[in-house]
């Protein structure tokens, strides 16, 4: 049954594409340039759409309601979905549904959003968080990571995919979250009790490539990819070439619409490098200008990931940036692993996991700043000097590190105990902005490994793919390892969190809370400034001195990943005490609560004794008269 469509001029729009419901009825928009005639199949009655400016289609269909399914007809070809539905009850093949957002009650209207200084970002995968793996069992998770101390949740992709279990990154309804996890309205009840427990929540996106299987862009148009370049996941978005602003439209409404619908409080930008445009007008500037007007006056952040670790993301667009918050940077994470493994196989290769690199990294950040990177056979990296150290996003695990290790270990299982402990000190101390992967605060036993539903003859070639990308590490290139399936139920269910290990690893919860108190009360690791110094002592030891404007406020930090080492002598000035005071132990990975063996005084009569596998915090105290330092 065919039935006219009443245009509704005045029907306001924040987004370019998509459904829009009021009381009356929905407002369709969708771009087909290339395309006669397109039209709307609601409830199974068509609505032909008109034509409209610059290659759209649109119409107003009375009586519509929230909820109501529809499809496309392209020329009479299909039914297809819409390209912007906000949601897919059946999942990307089936229909899109109508979804009246204005309709929600929020209980955040005092929530001021957050900025990228003073986090600690908590990243999360919603399906294997709980065992139920869905947002409403997630809600009650985030007391616990309240408790814990983190502030800023970092959800993985949650855009619609293919399929029963996945990562997120071959999504392909970009503004739908996936029914895998529930109905829109639960991720906004959880993105709501989050901010009521003062967590911000952070969604990881993915504009760079599009998922191999329900992906029906094509369909309206062609327009929506290029070939001038590729990507190893899929066809590029078309940025800037021909036809291309109509692209740009659905990708920076697709961020606004995150922030603006959800409340969210910034977003994660995947595979950047992988994003093409040689527009005056970068797409990334385009989203983060977008992203921030659709926050409405709360705070956003933008946080890229950026292999070439290009500073220009980070830089303000009055300077030729791009405008976002931060950078994901590797490189601590590849020389804190050499630090914890020894291991310096594939793309570990140019990384030593010296006490020189560490502190390094703290220092500046990125390692590589434009130096030949031999594993690339290039150069690699861009200057840090003048971006400020909440920028860089460092961390110890994330998902793909963890995946990317073989069998799915985290850096607790590598390394000794001590050693994993001191790293995470030296992490979560650092100016940076530290990251925690789902579990590490309990040290989760179980892996994070690559998994993805989808039809046997693709299942085939992830397989094929994901073997090929793992031979690159020798010591996985061989048969002695078989390698998880990434289509099997089993490899998915073996990812999700034993939530039970939280009580059973009581140590290392204490040992995390610890740790991020030290950090907000401490001034000197809280105000996340270039204000402190460091020193190499040995291959695997090193020092930082956080300095105040009153040397007694200053804070020793003694990072040693080899073995106890007696630095006598000790010609180095960081290690001075302030006059008239002696250094005491303020904190210690070391402690026996945490599972530690204990920390004696490190300066004594016998120099300087610094235990081995341990990151020790000092501070400084008045000696009483007549003692040796008076």
């Amino acid at each position: 049954m065919l039935e006219e469509t009443v245009k509704s001029p005045a029907f306001p729009w924040w987004y370019p594409v998509g459904g829009q419901v009021d009381d009356e009825g929905a407002h369709l928009r969708v771009w087909a340039d290339e395309h006669k005639s397109v039209s709307a199949v609601v409830n199974g009655i068509e609505h032909p759409l008109a034509k409209d400016t610059g290659g759209y289609f649109s119409g107003y269909v009375s009586g519509a309601r929230s909820g109501d399914s529809y499809k496309f007809l392209v020329d009479g070809k299909g039914p297809f979905p819409d390209p912007a539905s906000r949601f897919q009850p059946s999942g990307p093949h089936g229909p899109s549904q109508l979804v009246d957002a204005s309709k929600v009650s929020w209980t955040d209207h005092d929530w001021p959003g957050v900025r990228i200084e003073k986090q600690i970002i908590y990243e999360l995968h919603v399906g294997t968080l709980t065992p139920e793996g869905n947002w409403q069992a997630a809600i009650g998770q985030l007391p616990a990571l309240a408790d814990l101390g983190v502030t800023v949740l970092e959800v993985m992709p949650v855009a619609e995919f293919p399929g029963s279990f996945g990562w997120g990154y071959d999504g392909v309804n970009l503004f739908a979250p996936t029914r895998n996890y529930g109905t829109p309205d639960d991720f906004r009840k959880f993105v709501d009790r989050a901010h009521a427990l003062k967590l911000g929540v952070i969604l990881d996106v993915v504009y760079n490539h599009l998922g191999p299987d329900g992906n029906y862009l094509s369909e309206f148009s062609e327009s929506y990819f290029t070939k001038k370049h590729k990507t190893d996941w899929g066809a590029a978005i078309n940025f800037y070439g021909e036809r291309s602003q109509p692209v740009r439209e659905f990708y920076v409404a697709n961020a606004a619409y995150w922030i603006k619908e959800y409340h969210l409080d910034g977003l994660r930008l995947d595979a950047t490098q992988n994003i093409y445009d040689e527009s005056e007008d970068h797409i990334l500037a385009a989203i983060s200008r977008a992203s921030r007007k659709a926050g409405e006056g709360r705070q956003v952040i933008l946080v890229g990931e950026n292999e070439p670790q290009k500073v220009c993301l980070i830089q303000p667009e009055s300077e030729g940036g791009y405008g976002l918050d931060g950078l994901w940077n590797d490189d601590f994470h590849h020389s804190a692993t050499v630090a914890a493994t020894g291991k310096r196989d594939a793309y570990y290769t140019d990384y030593l996991g010296t006490a020189q690199e560490l502190l390094s990294a703290v220092k500046y950040g990125f390692l590589y700043q434009g130096q030949w990177y031999s594993w690339q056979k290039q150069r690699r990296g861009t200057p840090t000097f003048g971006t400020k150290p909440a920028a860089m996003v460092m961390f110890l695990q994330n998902h793909d590190q963890i995946a990317n290790s073989g069998r799915g270990l985290r850096i607790h299982q590598l390394a000794s105990p001590g050693v994993a402990r001191a790293l995470a000190a030296l992490l979560l101390l650092s100016a940076g902005t530290p990251l925690l992967f789902q579990g590490e605060e309990f040290a989760a036993s179980s892996p994070f490994l690559f998994f993805a539903d989808h039809k046997p003859e693709l299942a085939k070639m992830i397989r094929q793919g994901r073997a090929e990308f793992l031979s690159q590490w020798r010591r996985l290139a061989t048969d002695q390892l078989k390698f998880d399936d990434p289509a099997s139920q089993d490899t998915f269910r073996k990812c999700k969190l034993d939530l039970s290990e939280r009580d059973k690893n009581q140590q290392w919860v204490v040992f995390y809370k610890d740790l991020i108190e030290l950090r907000k009360k401490q001034n000197v690791f809280s105000r996340q400034d270039r204000n402190f110094d460091g020193a190499v002592l040995t291959t695997d030891c090193f020092v930082l001195r956080f300095l105040s404007g009153n040397p007694t406020d200053d804070r020793l930090v003694l990072v040693n990943l080899g073995r106890d080492l007696n630095f006598s002598p000790s010609p180095e000035p960081l290690l001075a005490p302030p006059e008239c005071c002696e250094w005491n132990i303020l904190w210690s990975s070391e402690n026996p609560k945490y599972g530690g063996d204990g920390t004696p005084p490190l300066d004594s009569d016998l120099n300087w004794i610094i235990p081995g596998r341990s990151t020790v915090v000092l501070s400084a105290s008045p000696v009483e008269k007549g003692t040796k330092a008076s």
